[in-house]
């Protein structure tokens, strides 16, 4: 960082929020003060793309023009309360309910492994089809290309059209 005006130090806290299609959140340290930012960039350095809230956080902070800011992660512990790669706009369906699902062809429109999201769109259909990488993640798969052939079951989510599951091209009927 080219404005740091301080040695980084570490620092314990919570986090209180991050956004992984923003690119940041911030942190709440346990000795008070202003909040901490915490950038995505930060984050994938120590190997992830995205934090729970309320998770225990150490990080090394340094004091910029901009305030203060995480310089690298130290260790992050998740809330105990959290599932580990369960997303909570599937906490409502019916594991049988989302298998059920027919498998349908589709193409990459765009995805952003920094961002942690993108959209496909089914063959034949106009509607996009939100994709996370967390349903990545359950496929084995880390990225998709724009182009790529994929098969998907897309389910009516609190959010819209989204993909409760990613399968080899192959799977489609």
């Amino acid at each position: 960082m080219t404005d740091e005006t301080t040695t980084a130090r570490p620092v314990g806290g919570q986090v209180k929020w991050f956004d992984p299609t923003k690119g940041f959140g911030f942190i709440v340290a346990e000795s008070g003060g202003p909040d901490i930012l915490l950038h995505a960039n930060v984050l994938r350095n120590f190997g992830q793309s995205s934090v729970a809230e309320g998770a225990k956080i150490t990080v090394h902070v340094v004091e910029t023009d901009r305030g203060l800011q995480a310089s690298d992660v130290v260790s992050i512990d998740q809330p105990s309360d959290v599932a580990v790669a369960t997303l909570s706009d599937f906490a409502d369906f019916d594991p049988a309910e989302i298998a059920g699902t027919p498998v349908e062809p589709a193409r990459v429109k765009w995805f952003d492994k920094a961002k942690g999201f993108g959209f496909a769109n089914v063959f034949g259909k106009s509607a996009d089809v939100f994709v996370h990488v967390e349903v990545l993640r359950r496929a084995g798969l880390a990225d998709l290309l724009p182009g790529e052939a994929i098969a998907l079951r897309a389910i009516e989510g609190k959010r819209g059209l989204m993909a409760a599951e990613v399968l080899p091209w192959e799977s489609a009927d």
